[in-house]
């Protein structure tokens, strides 16, 4: 009867590793692309080009029986162009199409 709990364990990580892998493909490029433009901006720099560092699968701070927050998925993207470069936390939430981009080192950048 043990045996039979751990596979369907397994088999529910499983399918939970692939919706968040699936998750992170689909929402890759609105990310970039929110990045991207955030950067060109930045930057003043039309020809930027965009590079995805890292990605995360954030699951909800609450969950429960009656209440479940949002889960989201978050890129580090990096943007270089015309003699500079920075960095974006770029965070989609689930069941939308938009992104937003946070400049975490902006307070640091030489004007």
């Amino acid at each position: 009867m043990s045996a039979r709990w751990i596979i369907v364990g397994c088999t529910v990580l499983v399918a939970a590793c692939v919706t968040q892998q699936k998750l992170l493909a689909q929402k890759q490029s609105g990310a970039v692309e929110t990045a991207l433009q955030r950067g060109r901006f930045d930057l003043n720099c039309p020809s930027a080009t965009a590079t995805v560092l890292s990605q995360d699968y954030i699951q909800p701070a609450v969950q429960g029986p009656w209440v479940a927050g949002m889960t989201r998925v978050e890129y580090t993207v990096g943007v270089a162009g015309c003699n500079e470069r920075t960095t974006y936390v770029v965070i989609c939430q689930e069941g939308t199409d938009t992104c937003f981009a946070a400049n975490p080192d902006a307070r640091f950048r030489r004007e």
